[in-house]
């Protein structure tokens, strides 16, 4: 029974327990075990050196297998940032063409208002008439202060007196 025991290899503390058969079987008694209890014997057993080639030579396929899908997937995500910086760069031109755009019909409405306007100043009846229209809408909008600078009783004063075809609110006599 002592003889049974496992025994180090080496007495050297630093090296892990290495699992070993306690019983040392013959090829010919090894073949003649059953498949399970012969993989779990062989399972503690020394592989021999066909068996140590071929596992090296698989772990190697394995390696290389993953090295090129690495590299494979190195290639894919270039390509995806690639895609994905051209994409970006495209939804910003069609972003600046867009405020382009807005600009330019921004600018066309107010010179086409600018000169309604106008039109609307010079075929006022009088000369007072149309200074007082010129004064409560200018034809350019002031850039100093872009906010309107009416609130919505002035504005509603304003749309009367241009509404008001027969001058009954502005029409005073001068005596």
């Amino acid at each position: 029974m002592g003889d049974d025991k496992i025994q180090p290899t080496n007495s050297d503390p630093k090296e892990k327990f290495k699992p070993q058969n306690r019983k040392k079987l013959s090829q010919r008694e090894i073949n003649a075990l059953p498949p399970v209890q012969r993989s779990k014997y062989l399972a503690y057993e020394e592989p021999s050196k066909n068996a140590l080639e071929a596992i090296s030579n698989s772990k190697k396929r394995v390696q290389e297998k993953q090295k090129k899908l690495n590299e494979n997937e190195k290639i894919k995500n270039e390509f995806n940032v690639e895609k994905e910086q051209h994409s970006q760069l495209i939804g910003q031109l069609k972003a600046a063409e867009a405020r382009n755009r807005l600009r330019v019909i921004r600018l066309r409405y107010q010179a086409n208002r600018a000169q309604e306007v106008k039109h609307l100043i010079s075929c006022q009846p009088t000369a007072i008439k149309a200074v007082r229209l010129q004064v409560l809408v200018p034809p350019y909008p002031d850039n100093d202060s872009p906010g309107d600078a009416l609130d919505k009783l002035q504005r509603k004063r304003v749309e009367e007196l241009l509404e008001d075809e027969k001058c009954l609110t502005t029409d005073r006599e001068l005596s």
